[in-house]
């Protein structure tokens, strides 16, 4: 969406923009697509996950199209700048990630198909940048909101990277950290569910092409 020549830098905490106390927008009430609620409180039984992995726009269709997905919404996570706009975020002054809010029904779809899904629809290889994306809102995170996700995270980063190494890639640069701290601010209603609304619209979502092998539901019998 914008393709910025300069090296991308984190801002500190002191450099950040101060953001507001209140949103500039509305969010919209329900998913254009699978007409639940965007914000919660979600039902009982549902769990919470939080990922970044390039331009918001395709990132939440991955999702939305996943059985058992409840809801998604995007939003900017992982800085510093209160309720920011998307022009905020795209200046690289909120430290912010392009992120995508997925509610779950965990005895549809485990968090661990939801973290091969993650890897496998981008490159986690690229720091602050997927392809021709460039800037650090389009890094690489998973922000975690258990124990249990972190530890599955962390062991899905670490069965991957085997795999992407052995298949010539390069490190992996995504960051996983927990949410608790790291508010996630809902994006302006243009930006949910963007290529439902814009079928033509542009997705920079890509993968490496490597299988990631966590997360693959058990065979029966």
């Amino acid at each position: 969406m914008f393709l910025n020549h300069r090296t991308p830098v984190l801002p500190t905490p002191e450099q950040a923009l101060r953001g507001r106390p209140v949103p500039e927008f509305t969010v919209p009430s329900r998913h254009t697509v699978l007409g639940n609620p965007l914000v919660g409180p979600y039902p009982e039984g549902l769990e919470v996950a939080d990922f970044a992995l390039g331009c918001f726009w395709g990132a939440e269709r991955k999702f939305w199209q996943t059985e058992g997905v409840w809801t998604t919404l995007v939003g900017y996570q992982g800085g510093y700048t209160e309720n920011p706009t998307y022009e905020e975020a795209c200046s690289g002054l909120t430290g912010h990630t392009e992120a995508v809010r997925v509610v779950f029904d965990p005895a549809v779809v485990s968090y661990e198909e939801l973290l091969k899904l993650f890897w496998e629809s981008h490159n986690p290889t690229q720091g602050f940048r997927q392809g021709n994306d460039v800037g650090t809102q389009y890094r690489s995170a998973i922000y975690t909101h258990s124990p249990a996700q972190a530890a599955a995270a962390d062991a899905s980063r670490e069965a991957y990277q085997k795999v992407l190494t052995a298949s010539g890639h390069q490190e992996i640069t995504t960051e996983i950290l927990p949410a608790e701290g790291r508010p996630f601010w809902p994006a302006e209603a243009y930006h949910q569910q963007y290529l439902d609304k814009n079928p033509g619209g542009y997705c920079g979502i890509g993968g490496t092409g490597v299988s990631c092998p966590v997360g693959v539901a058990p065979a029966e019998g």
